[in-house]
């Protein structure tokens, strides 16, 4: 077989021309291309970045607006709700009580099912007016049977709970929970409380939420607040703190004050089990199965509410939870993060007919993240890294974004993140269990390197010829791709 010559897998225009000729031909290229192509697709793309930027500002300040005006006034969900403590009836005895069925599913939790199975009994309220349902998709057998022998162990000391497991895992979570409300005995509940396996409620959870729903018939969900019990374990777990902090202060409060409607957490809630039924159920067409049947029951006329300490469908709810809970919260948000901090700012270094106002470069996103951060005023030293954190996982999240709208086939991949809660606090002595020792290949994350190493050659471009000074900021986040690339967030790092 004849070789092809060198020369015919080049253009003709550089062929027998040497490297310097070569850069400035490609310099030319791409001064042809700049102007008529790059140019404005750059200035069209900066202008939907600002105009989501001022959408995401708008909301922010609202929020910000609502809960001052919450924190002045005191508007807490007792005052706007009825709400009173169940009082002994001397002829019903306990039949007063609304029986409530209490679900733990759960997944391969062997380091937590114990003491999540143990909060849940020792929930003070009548012991004949409660059920503990236990679900159990675990698919190690060892692990099951741990969980069976305590659930035994608890049936044995009187509590009224129940073992259940299934044949598969059709539909995850949201499958384990539907086919739990399938059985005899909850026929005779009237809410259902549902704790992940990470999550221990108080001794009084039950008295401080069951009320709103016994003496407000239009409420279908009781919110709680939650939070990390390892928020200090390390710099990820106090960043991922801010984050869920601002959820539960700010988002979950004012949906819940303006228009009684937020998304379930999917854990330290109590449903009212006809609001479920009426709203169609679990279903498990998705993996965000709290969120799906969280606005399925609020387009129903359900109303939420939101214990931060622990009217039907109007057009203006409808517009709230179109407009402000998924397009500006789900969508703009995260895709404004991404392509606006992540690709628009770093790529018009090499492009500096398209200039970035400094309100939308530095006072907006500013005023955001100070209103984001004051949920957790003790991190605010941390601002910076939290900046950056958000900012590599807006590359997923516009991800996830594209892949949810667009019904892609990945969109029902569901991974299960090992809990380990405080179980290194509380056995010190305990080994964490030994993982097999990753090959530097599996440890790299080809999407975050290749940004990372965009982000770090024009942090280079800049600092050599810029003059906006924006490699100050390129270098740094940068970094923040390069250590997610390796593998290094949430790499736990033994003492010994």
């Amino acid at each position: 077989m004849d070789r092809f010559p060198s020369t015919t897998l080049l253009p003709e225009a550089f062929q027998g021309t040497s490297s310097d000729d070569i850069t400035e031909q490609l310099g030319y290229i791409w001064y042809q291309i700049k102007t008529p192509l790059i140019v404005p697709l750059m200035k069209i793309l900066l202008v939907v970045c600002l105009a989501m930027s001022i959408m995401l500002f708008i909301e922010r300040v609202y929020m910000a607006i609502v809960i001052l005006f919450l924190k002045i006034f005191g508007q807490k969900p007792e005052k706007r709700y009825k709400w009173e403590t169940i009082k002994d009836d001397v002829e019903l005895g306990n039949s007063a009580y609304p029986m409530v069925l209490v679900q733990i599913p759960m997944y391969n939790e062997r380091e937590v099912y114990s003491l999540s199975i143990g909060a849940a009994c020792g929930l003070s309220w009548p012991s004949d007016r409660i059920i503990i349902q236990v679900l159990d998709d675990s698919t190690d057998p060892v692990i099951k049977d741990m969980v069976e022998i305590e659930c035994q162990r608890w049936k044995s000391k009187g509590i009224n709970i129940k073992y259940e497991i299934r044949d598969n895992r059709n539909g995850y979570k949201a499958g384990a929970l539907k086919e739990g409300l399938k059985h005899n005995y909850v026929k005779l509940c009237d809410y259902v409380a549902i704790f992940d396996a990470d999550f221990q409620p108080e001794p009084d959870f039950l008295w401080r939420t069951v009320p709103f729903l016994v003496h407000n018939p239009e409420i279908g969900l009781v919110q709680a607040r939650w939070k990390f019990v390892n928020s200090d374990e390390c710099l990820m777990t106090r960043m991922q703190e801010m984050s869920l902090d601002y959820h539960f202060t700010v988002e979950q409060e004012v949906g819940s004050s303006t228009y009684a409607f937020f998304g379930f957490n999917g854990t330290a809630g109590v449903w009212r089990i006809a609001a479920i039924n009426e709203a169609g159920g679990w279903k498990d067409r998705t993996t965000v199965e709290d969120m799906d049947l969280a606005v399925r029951a609020s387009l129903k006329g359900w109303k939420f509410v939101y214990v931060g300490a622990l009217k039907r469908v109007t057009l203006w709810k409808k517009l709230y939870v179109i407009y402000s809970f998924f397009f500006v919260r789900k969508i703009v948000a995260h895709i404004v993060t991404f392509v606006f901090y992540c690709v628009v700012i770093p790529t018009t270094v090499f492009v500096p007919e398209v200039e970035i106002p400094k309100w939308g470069a530095v006072y907006i996103p500013s005023i955001i993240t100070i209103l984001n951060a004051v949920g957790t005023p003790r991190s605010l030293h941390l601002l910076v890294f939290w900046i950056l954190f958000e900012n590599v996982m807006s590359l997923h999240r516009t991800k996830a974004t594209f892949i949810g709208l667009l019904e892609a086939g990945r969109v029902n991949e569901w991974v299960v993140t090992e809990k380990l809660g405080d179980v290194l606090k509380v056995k010190p002595s305990a080994k964490a269990p030994k993982k097999p020792h990753l090959k530097i290949g599996e440890r790299l994350h080809l999407l975050e390197l290749g940004f990372g190493a965009y982000l770090f050659f024009c942090a280079c471009y800049d600092f050599a010829f810029g003059k906006n000074h924006y490699f100050i900021y390129l270098y740094l986040q940068a970094i923040a791709f390069f250590i997610a690339g390796f593998g290094y967030v949430g790499t736990f790092v033994p003492n010994s």
